[in-house]
Formats: C-alpha cells, structure tokens, sequence
C-alpha cells in the first residue's frame, strides 16, 4: 500500500512584543468595539494641584455645553414603570417600560455616567493608569496599576498621582472637574425597545497580549439603535434623535494642557472634530452617540480678585475670543500630555458621522 503523505509542519505563530500596540479594528472577531492601545510608556506620575487654594498659573472656570443626541440614549433609573404613568408628546406607551433618569418630567444625564464617559477617553490618550478596571490583577501590565491602591504600596502616595487622576480624582483624592447633572431642553422622550444584551467576555482572546491587558475598550457608533420592537425587545424611556441636553462642567486649578485634553476629548480640536461621546446603555447596539457644542467659558480670575469686591465677574469667552482660547489649550496639550498614536486610535472608533451597521444578532 502506498505510504499516506505525512502532514505538513504547522509554522508556530510568534508572539506579539508586549509594548507593540494593538490594531485598533478586530475585524476578524466581528466585534462592536474595539481596543485601542495602551502607550508604550507607563503611566507618568506627579502631584496633583489640590483644591486647597486656587493657583495663579493655573485655570479656573466652567465650559458650558450642549450635548445634541444622535442616535436614541437611554440612561437607566433603575425602576420599572406602568406605561400609564408616563405621558409623550409622540409615542403610546406599552404596559411596562424601563424608565430613565428624571427631575421634573425632564430627561437627565447624572454627572456621573457623564464623567465616566469622559474620564475612560482622557484616560486613553494621555499616560494614565488603568483605573477601575476588572481584569484580574496579575494581568495588569507592569505600572498601569490603579494610583493609590491600599495594596499598591509603589503608588499608594498623595503626591504620586497619573495625569487623568490629578485632574479627575482617585481614591482619598478629589479630582479638578465637577460633572453637574446634564438636563434636556424640552420635556419629553420617546419608547424604545431595545435588544435584550449579555455581560461581555473578559476571555475574549484580543483583549490580552503575552498574558496582560492589550488595551481600553471602546465601542463603534453605529448610523442607528437597534429597536427589536414591542413584541423582542425590552421598552425602554429614551431620548431621541437630535434630542439637547445641557449642562456646564465646572473646574478649578487645570492647566491649559489638561483643559485642552479635555477640550480634545469633547470634539473641538480641528484635527480630531468627529468625535463624539458614547453616553448610558445599549452601547453595543448603536445608543448613546452624542455630539458635544461647546457654547461659552467662563474664566474666573484669581481668588484674591474674586473675594475683594461684590462685582467681581467671570469674564465670558464666545465666538472668536473662545476660539483662540481653545485652540491654544489644545496645543499646548498635544504638546504635552496626549499621546499621538492612541488618540489616533480613539478618533477611529469615536468618529462621527459614521457608515456603519450596528450589530443585528450575537456578536
């Protein structure tokens, strides 16, 4: 008998560099969102500004914005309401319906849920620690541990703090930024149904290179939301498209560098302007886009001016004046604090206007 032919050696695949950054697009996994890396530098530590008094040559103020819904978002209470309680403008509402943060028939965005879409972003494009992450410890990369940790005894120091945790805080350490509750313009929602969704993997194989963490996860907008409608999908109290909520972020003691980060992050840098945040639930489905307007800043002067006299104003930034302020923020912190490459990376995933589908079926 003929001798079977012997099978060919398989080549044995070589493993990736540690500090080589992960492709920010896992199209071969078909996945809604994507990683996008972390620096090759780790976290670059320093003391925080405090609050204790406002600096000189520092920054104090508020930005005031306008956040334009662009596909529906649901930011969830937590209560479960009879549709009969609740009156729209435009929808007829089912028998039950998850309901969405509200003060006084008013759609809200807790400051809460604002801040940590922003800070996760901030944290991306500087070199910042990887902060409340679930990741088992053993596969965090070596100095992307969390600041000030009870057991981190290297980084458990006041003084010891990475960029996105001097400015918005850490454990036993008050960040620079207060997030007030963003509220909606007009007194209204719309019924949604969303896609029933599943806890995400922490085994899928991107995620993690040579046994520790490859990078943040971010999700893709989509041209739309999911709705599985009334009879698959789970009602839900929603902003619309095109629905406005305002809000202004006060800060105190930041340097034109960290506002300019945070500038970035909100849409306003020339070279990044579609990005857009991706704010509540049904995130993988294609909720939550919106876009951020940045309306006026408000720049405060020194303490000793702002308690000497009772007509003491912030003096307001618009138009051309704002403009300039901003582009200059923002130079100075492309200058100093953003990383290139993963701010790259994140504009890819954050970018809108966008072509792409949200996913129908499990992903």
């Amino acid at each position: 008998m003929p001798e079977k032919p012997k099978p060919k050696p398989q080549k044995k695949s070589t493993p990736q560099p540690p500090d080589t950054p992960l492709p920010v697009q896992l199209e071969e996994f078909a996945k809604p969102y994507a990683l996008v890396s972390l620096p090759r530098q780790a976290p670059r530590r320093g003391s925080p500004a405090g609050q204790e008094r406002f600096r000189r040559d520092r920054l104090t103020g508020k930005l005031h914005l306008r956040l334009t819904v662009k596909t529906t978002a649901f930011v969830a209470s937590g209560v479960v309401a009879m549709g009969s309680d609740l009156s729209s403008n435009k929808t007829k509402n089912p028998p039950l319906i998850k309901t969405a943060v509200e003060r006084d028939n008013r759609l809200i965005i807790p400051g809460s849920s604002l801040k940590g879409v922003v800070r996760s972003a901030y944290e991306a494009i500087t070199q910042s620690c990887l902060c409340k992450t679930k990741a088992d410890k053993t596969k965090i990369p070596d100095g992307y541990r969390e600041c000030n940790q009870k057991d981190n005894r290297e980084y458990n120091k006041k003084d010891n703090f990475c960029p996105a945790c001097q400015v918005f805080g850490a454990l036993n350490w008050q960040g620079l930024i207060q997030f007030p509750d963003a509220e909606a313009v007009e007194a209204d929602f719309t019924v949604g149904f969303m896609p029933s969704l599943k806890s995400p993997s922490r085994d899928f194989p991107g995620y993690y290179i040579n046994g520790k963490v490859a990078g943040r996860k971010f999700y893709y907008h989509a041209i739309r939301a999911v709705d599985k409608g009334q009879q698959q999908g789970i009602a839900v109290q929603q902003a619309g498209g095109e629905f406005v909520f305002t809000t202004r972020l006060r800060y105190m003691n930041l340097t034109k560098a960290e506002l300019g980060t945070l500038l970035i992050i909100l849409g306003q840098d020339k070279s990044y302007p579609n990005i857009a945040l991706k704010v509540g639930g049904g995130k993988p489905v294609g909720m939550g886009t919106m876009t951020v307007e940045v309306t006026e800043i408000e720049q405060f002067g020194s303490g000793r001016e702002r308690y000497s006299s009772y007509q003491t104003e912030p003096q307001s930034l618009t138009g051309e004046k704002m403009r300039q302020f901003m582009e200059q923020s923002i130079k100075d912190a492309h200058n100093q604090l953003v990383q290139s490459r993963q701010l790259q990376e994140l504009s890819q995933v954050l970018q809108w206007p966008t072509d792409r589908e949200p996913p129908e079926g499990m992903y």
